[in-house]
């Protein structure tokens, strides 16, 4: 029997044991997660019992794969190798065991092409926070379907990004494990490195590289994901908030997306917001309606941008409501390149300043994705909706974060209970002779 040089440490060998059919593992830099992926790869190609199977290892880039992940994999099957048990194909970076004619290939994720079509019997992705949703979304995971495959994500956090999104979902999501291992865990580093490290480190590089913290914020972070799960704990009761305005922010769908969002917040309380999907204008103008009856707001707030047709049925009802170009002129243009910049800047100061939200990880994981910088006139940016897009799971659109957004559109007061009996008055006069009534 021929024995490969392979003595795993005692998280490693839990990796290889307690592996679900999907699994995600953060792991530290230097930590050796690229032997555990080349092991795993070789262990199952090596019991592999059926015909033609084919297994894969997919970095960020190929130039990548083919420079760490590759040429670790030929010294471990060197003594295979030398035994004529293996074939080797440079070019292919392609690896055939001759006992079962199973494969292991690599690949990287800026040829996502290359992997299209492909039966895939396992799956490793390493530094997932680099990949692009769509490698895994559109498609190493319909290429596992076929033969009930596997896949092992394994990387250090770098934000909010596919990486994060896998991690938390996976908590709750059958046939899925996740673990992390930082640095102290792994004792891969001598302790006086590690000492070194984090003495010589800003705390949040640190946090993210070897404590594995997907909430470390980076610096160009503008809300961290710390912030947004400190204020999914907290919850304000009515007496806490009776005295702030209530107010709705509403973010219609967008050319190509199915969801539109209402989003209704009172001083520092959020509350879990209303989704509608499939709906057109007049309907979401009829359920908007339906909301400003039931919490009478003291201001709403709509994205101009998508939302027009909503606006004007609405104001056709006789409701107030505000519309807000994403894209306008900053209430504080010295300060903010745009309108969306110093909403999002504003609902950063407001989580800051005890904030809260439901316990929503959608909406979390939106909140904490956005980067910010400055331009040559010295004026916040904040990345634009697209980008954010790029690195979402499945390419899905900040939609929650942006209603909620809506809210901090404009400083709001509160209504007197006059101002709310004579809205309400006209309105009911105007309902006697609403032309549209019969489709509300």
């Amino acid at each position: 029997m021929i024995k490969l040089d392979y003595k795993p440490r005692q998280w490693q060998r839990t990796c290889h044991i307690e592996r679900q059919r999907f699994s995600v593992y953060a792991l530290h830099r230097r930590a050796g997660k690229t032997e555990l992926a080349i092991m795993e790869l070789i262990d199952k190609c090596m019991k592999f019992d059926k015909q033609l199977g084919f297994f894969v290892y997919v970095a960020p880039y190929l130039k990548q794969a083919k420079a760490i992940a590759w040429q670790r994999l030929k010294q471990k099957l060197e003594p295979l190798r030398r035994s004529e048990a293996v074939d080797i194909n440079e070019g292919d970076l392609q690896v055939t065991f001759r006992h079962n004619g199973a494969i292991i290939r690599l690949f990287g994720g800026d040829n996502p092409d290359a992997m299209r079509g492909l039966r895939i019997d396992g799956a490793v992705i390493d530094e997932v926070a680099q990949i692009k949703p769509e490698v895994w979304m559109d498609i190493l995971q319909p290429a596992l379907s076929d033969r009930i495959g596997w896949a092992m994500f394994i990387g250090t956090p770098s934000g909010i990004n596919l990486f994060s999104e896998l991690f938390y979902n996976a908590v709750e999501l059958t046939d899925w494990n996740c673990s992390k291992y930082t640095v102290y865990d792994t004792e891969a580093l001598h302790p006086k490195e590690v000492e070194r490290l984090r003495r010589d480190m800003a705390d949040a590089s640190f946090a993210r590289e070897y404590l594995c913290d997907f909430a470390a914020a980076g610096d160009d972070q503008l809300i961290s994901l710390s912030d947004a799960e400190l204020a999914s704990k907290k919850e304000y009761q009515k007496q806490d908030i009776v005295h702030a305005p209530t107010i709705l922010g509403v973010d219609p769908a967008r050319f190509g997306d199915d969801r539109s969002v209402v989003f209704r917040r009172q001083g520092l309380q959020a509350f879990s917001p209303t989704v509608y999907r499939g709906i057109d204008n007049m309907e979401l103008a009829s359920r908007v309606a339906n909301q400003i009856e039931q919490y009478e707001p003291d201001a709403v707030f709509i994205d101009a941008g998508a939302g027009a047709g909503v606006i004007d049925r609405l104001r056709q009802l006789d409701y107030d409501v505000i519309e807000v170009p994403f894209g306008g002129k900053s209430n504080q243009p010295n300060l903010n390149i745009n309108r969306r910049t110093e909403m999002w800047w504003e609902m950063k100061e407001w989580l800051e300043q005890g904030g809260a939200i439901p316990d929503n990880q959608a909406l979390k994981q939106e909140l904490g994705t956005p980067v910010y910088w400055y331009d040559s006139a010295g004026r916040r940016v904040l990345e634009s909706k697209d980008q954010i897009k790029k690195r979402l799971q499945g390419g899905g659109s900040p939609d929650l974060a942006d209603a909620l957004c809506l809210t901090f559109a404009s400083p709001v007061r509160k209504k007197l209970p006059e101002d709310i009996y004579v809205k309400s008055q006209s309105r009911a006069k105007k309902d006697e002779h609403d032309p549209y009534k019969a489709i509300r």
